[in-house]
């Protein structure tokens, strides 16, 4: 009559030592009182062996969760419900202090997962058992029988079969018929009776508590080392991380000297980024510029570049768009532009005009020579028609300080003009004036600046410039690359994405 009871979902419990079993009946011996369980859980995790043998000695406590009914095909078991684990309400054997039977009403509380039964399932059955009964031959069986003539019994076994309805009871068919259906969903949702609801409560703790959180993840470390994979980090591994500005595929290293100039240089300079720009001689200066002129980068080009490009350095200091937009016209900046009779004054006269096109109040003074440059002369001519103020006498120059005074009196060639009075005069008042002084393409000895500049702009690529030229800018005045190397410099553009770039002292 054992082999009745193959296939039935049990759940054995085997005291502290060994722990608690769930599985599939696979065999019952009763000769040598044992039984076997197929694809079986420990404390709720799955075994690694496909079945696991039980003595009766060993088996301190016996719940049966899910009996098959007849003509029940699935002798091996849901998978399903065997790896979710949801047991039923079953009976529970053990012995009572005096020797006697004792009833069971509900089953005792233990550390073996239980779950809500539905109200299909069984209804706890009186079971009297004794205890000279518990490991007898016929212990099983007797077991087993009084489930089998239990009422809870045959009305599981109905809610297991496929004919678990009532016979009288018609089946909607699938035609369209709402209130067929409602009536159905209503029948299996409130049709029970009530006092078949479960007076148990579900032991939250006890299931927790059969979760081994160590050996769960021994077995996927174990797993993810056998292939090779890896499903999180480690504590110890910390990705790496890159900035908005950092490119995260591998490269060529960066070389950073990429400008080699034919002569030892006086005095390098680094970019923001680190580039190398060596310092070139006035003579390979001045070299340079008449082969780029000899190949079309004619004086009017470059006065147009250097005036733009001073330009917007001279907006940025004055404050940028923070100053220069429609909103802030009570703040327009005062620019004073100081500019001699040479090459040099051609430059500062295209970056006022430039600067007056933008807004700002350029106040430019040139003094009264009775032959002009040529370059002078169209510069003015342009100048002439904004909105800039030119001045010839230092008294027509203001008296409050200035939002920035840009300095092109001094040349390379023409040292003879600081000993005129006008010079002297006008280096006074910007020494007096108090605004910062931007200087573009100062020359190199420092006995030839009278005023102290704040910021030099150098052209193309920058000459030795001492302290008093103040922090050194580069501006890109269109140089093609091969003209460089026909002056003998191998030449690498620092510039990037801009036109001016600040320098440093290395």
């Amino acid at each position: 009559m054992a082999t009745d009871w193959l296939g039935s979902i049990v759940s054995i419990n085997c005291g502290e030592s060994l722990g608690v079993y769930q599985g599939r009946v696979s065999a019952v011996d009763q000769v040598s009182q044992t039984i076997s369980l197929t694809r079986p859980f420990h404390n709720g995790v799955k075994c690694l062996v496909p079945e696991v043998t039980f003595r009766a000695g060993d088996i301190t406590e016996l719940k049966i969760l899910e009996i098959p009914g007849p003509g029940d095909s699935r002798q091996c078991g849901d998978s399903q419900q065997m790896e979710t684990g949801i047991p039923g309400v079953g009976c529970q054997v053990g012995p009572s202090q005096n020797g006697t039977g004792k009833v069971l009403k509900k089953p005792l509380s233990s550390s073996a997962p239980q779950n809500i039964p539905r109200r299909t399932d069984m209804k706890n059955q009186d079971i009297i058992i004794s205890p000279q009964q518990q490991c007898s031959k016929s212990y099983m069986d007797r077991h087993m029988e009084t489930l089998t003539q239990s009422k809870g019994f045959r009305r599981r076994h109905n809610s297991w079969s496929s004919s678990s309805r009532h016979p009288n009871q018609v089946t909607p068919k699938k035609s369209g018929l709402k209130n067929g259906q409602m009536k159905s969903k209503d029948d299996e949702c409130f049709g029970d009776d009530i006092d078949e609801i479960p007076d148990t409560d579900f032991d939250f703790e006890g299931n927790l508590a059969l979760f081994d959180k160590a050996a769960v993840f021994e077995e996927i470390e174990t797993y993810e080392r056998r292939s090779g994979t890896r499903s999180r980090g480690t504590p110890n591994e910390k990705p790496a991380r890159y900035r908005h500005d950092e490119n995260i595929l591998e490269s060529e290293p960066i070389v950073y000297r990429r400008i080699v100039v034919p002569q030892n240089p006086n005095k390098e300079f680094c970019t923001d980024s680190g580039l190398v720009v060596p310092s070139v001689s006035y003579e390979l200066h001045k070299k340079l510029l008449s082969v780029a002129e000899k190949h079309g980068l004619t004086l009017e080009r470059r006065l147009e570049m250097t005036g733009v490009c001073a330009s917007q350095m001279a907006l940025s200091l004055l404050g940028g768009p923070n100053r220069l937009n429609p909103k802030n016209v009570h703040q327009r900046p005062t620019v004073a532009l100081l500019c001699g009779p040479h090459v040099k004054g051609a430059q500062g006269i295209s970056c006022g005009r430039h600067l007056s096109n933008h807004d700002v109040h350029v106040i430019l003074f040139l003094p009264n020579f009775v032959k002009m440059l040529e370059s002078i002369t169209n510069e003015l001519n342009l100048f002439s028609k904004t909105q800039g103020q030119q001045v010839s006498s230092v008294k027509d120059l203001p008296d409050t300080p200035v939002d920035l005074v840009i300095n092109c009196l001094d040349c390379h060639e023409n040292a003879f003009l600081r000993d005129q009075p006008w010079y002297k005069a006008v280096v006074d008042w910007a020494n007096q004036n108090r605004a910062p002084v931007l200087s573009i393409d100062p020359p190199i000895s420092e006995m030839e600046l009278g005023i102290d500049a704040k910021w030099s702009l150098a052209l193309g690529l920058p000459l030795p410039l001492g302290e008093r030229a103040g922090r050194v800018y580069l501006c890109d005045i269109g140089i093609p690359q091969k003209v460089f190397q026909e002056v003998g410099i191998n030449y690498h553009s620092p510039f990037g994405c801009k036109f001016v770039i600040p320098l440093h002292s290395t």
